[in-house]
């Protein structure tokens, strides 16, 4: 059995996109937003004032993914957003790609699941089948790119096939946002959910953009904030917080090139430690901050613990499982053995990720490798 008695001495977050650490940005906007006492719906001078912050942090949300200012509606998350947005245009049919989100899986169960490949990319062949088969108005949803192999989805392909049978696209931009120069209307999207967590801003808000003056069903109502689509008194402090995290992350969009090749080198040393180890989506254009490895006949669940012990915060697949660990649904839409995709975990890099984590990463997880070697003999 293996025995791991590792006591970290320091510390390498390498989950974030799982959540990135709050940037100062951020936190300066939510603190002094916290000052600001009034309702935003209010028309006196309190009001007034948090109106002016909800509204410049709506300006700096529009411009993350070239949209007006009018097109952003606020949310409580990227969760949120998604459940908007499978749900805004009731009388269309769904569409979603098997690698999707839970967030948009669970809410849309009756959606047509469009294949992946072993690439894992949407399959664009099999897309315009199911479209063609069924002339019906439909919403197709697809992610920007992947959350657990960072594959990135040909959006302005698919948008193309979508609009030519009259269909409209909804992207999970979650993990793209400022990470990638992301335009929607260039993207051809008509929605695009976003989250202020994943990029520096405070947990607790996201946005659903809706381009094009569409009309959408709210999923709350109660009131008329958000024009009409979200009802409820605006969270101004974390939106604010969002908003601030939208201008740093665009401000910085250079840093990514040299994440990249953080990651890059990381692989390498990984695969020469292991060279039956498997990198998923390798082959297709990826974030430039996500590995998804597996180190074979060592279930995730033990890699997770045993690199956390020795410091190295990595995770299973997607973050959003209270906790569990269970084997992925991408890597199974991938057609990856179950044995395989029982031993996969995700690395995830940031803004300011170190060639010194790196350095920590490929210890922890080349002393696991070992010792799981000496293990098995």
């Amino acid at each position: 059995m293996l025995q791991v008695s590792v006591v970290a001495d320091r510390l390498s977050y390498l989950d974030w996109n799982a959540t990135a650490p709050v940037r100062p940005e951020a936190a300066a906007a939510v603190a002094h937003a916290l000052t600001v006492a009034g309702n935003a719906s209010s028309v006196h001078h309190a009001g007034r004032a948090a109106r002016r912050l909800l509204e410049g942090a709506r300006a700096s949300v529009a411009s993350l993914v070239g949209a007006r200012s009018d097109e952003v509606v606020f949310t409580s998350g990227g969760t949120e957003a998604n459940a908007l947005a499978l749900r805004a245009f009731p009388d269309r049919r769904i569409l979603a790609s098997a690698i999707e989100h839970d967030s948009v899986l669970a809410n849309a169960p009756g959606a047509v699941r469009v294949p992946a490949t072993r690439d894992g990319l949407v399959d664009l062949s099999t897309l315009e089948q199911l479209l063609a088969a069924d002339k019906r108005p439909a919403l197709v949803s697809l992610m920007f790119a992947n959350n657990e192999t960072g594959a990135i989805q040909p959006i302005a392909e698919a948008a193309q096939i979508a609009h030519r049978y009259g269909a409209l696209i909804h992207c999970d931009g979650v993990q793209g946002a400022g990470r990638q120069p992301l335009d929607m209307r260039r993207l051809g999207c008509t929605l695009m959910t976003l989250s202020a967590h994943k990029l520096g801003g405070p947990m607790g808000v996201g946005a659903l953009v809706v381009a094009g003056g569409w009309d959408i069903a709210p999923l709350i109502r109660g009131g008329g904030q958000e024009r009409g689509r979200r009802a409820g008194t605006e969270n101004v402090p974390a939106i604010a917080g969002f908003g601030a995290a939208a201008s740093a992350a665009m401000a910085e969009a250079a840093t990514w090139a040299t994440v990249g090749m953080l990651r890059v080198q990381a692989e390498h040393r990984l695969a020469a430690i292991a060279p039956d180890a498997v990198i998923y989506a390798a082959a297709a254009p990826r974030l430039p901050n996500t590995i998804c490895i597996s180190m074979p006949g060592v279930p995730a669940a033990t890699q997770v613990m045993a690199l956390d012990l020795a410091g190295v915060m990595v995770s299973a697949g997607a973050a959003c499982s209270s906790g569990k660990v269970r084997r992925s649904h991408v890597l199974d839409a991938m057609g990856v053995p179950e044995r395989e995709a029982e031993c996969a975990i995700r690395i995830s890099l940031g803004w300011n990720t170190s060639s010194a984590e790196i350095d920590h990463l490929v210890e922890a997880w080349g002393a696991l490798y070992a010792r799981t070697r000496v293990s098995a003999a």
